[in-house]
């Protein structure tokens, strides 16, 4: 027993090191569990301690060789290949579905965390400090206003109008959709068998504007359906 507290009281400078580590990984994580991402709480302060562990690792092999002749460490040799390993485990929350990916997000999260709890095991508490509070800012503060850019910022999509009337109706549903705020960009339009037309056009416009042209076209006379995608 003795022997055991012993130990730990000459190696509680490293425990604290850990244990700031894990709690900076913790802090991070715990925001991206709140906010239902995949990579939560546990995973980033596992990434942040291991981060932490092998930089402290490759730091004491670097030390115990010197002065031992013809024996030269590298003491980020053993610290360098976390970053070869959190590429690997951030390419695991990457997706792409239905032309999208998600994850980026967390997988950039899960590399500034690995970097942070390296920064720990380097002595660097300062960075790793301001590092762990920018990077809360970024995810609980700057979604906001990433939110408020995609709102404002044009939507590219299709605007698919299958009307009843005759062919020179296409420029009013174009100057239909133009007050509705959709820029139109391109023009397609087909003849189907049961005598209807089919009216294709690509444009830009505001998420808000999408919504509003849909029943304002509906609403013209001989237009039967209209879809956005």
């Amino acid at each position: 027993m003795e022997i055991m507290i012993s130990a730990l009281l000459a190696h509680s400078d490293m425990l604290l090191r850990m244990t700031l580590a894990a709690a900076l990984g913790g802090v991070i994580g715990l925001e991206r569990e709140l906010s239902g991402k995949p990579a939560g709480f546990r995973t980033h302060l596992l990434i942040a301690l291991g981060a932490a562990l092998f930089t402290e690792i490759s730091l004491s092999v670097a030390a115990s060789s010197q002065g031992r002749p013809g024996l030269v460490s590298d003491p980020g040799r053993i610290a360098a290949q976390v970053v070869t390993g959190i590429g690997f485990l951030g390419a695991g929350t990457i997706l792409q579905t239905r032309g999208s990916v998600v994850g980026l997000t967390t997988a950039a999260t899960m590399w500034v965390v690995a970097g942070i709890g390296m920064a720990v095991g380097a002595r660097a508490y300062f960075e790793a400090a301001a590092a762990t509070t920018v990077v809360l800012v970024a995810l609980a503060v700057l979604v906001r206003f990433e939110r408020l850019v995609e709102r404002r910022a044009p939507v590219h999509a299709m605007l698919h109008v299958r009307f009843t009337g005759a062919v020179n109706q296409v420029d009013e549903l174009r100057d239909a959709a133009s007050e509705c705020g959709v820029r139109t960009e391109r023009v397609d339009m087909e003849h189907h068998a049961d005598g209807t037309y089919g009216l294709h056009m690509r444009g830009s416009a505001r998420a808000e504007a999408w919504q509003r042209v849909v029943p304002a076209l509906l609403g013209r006379e001989g237009v039967v359906r209209v879809d956005v995608g």
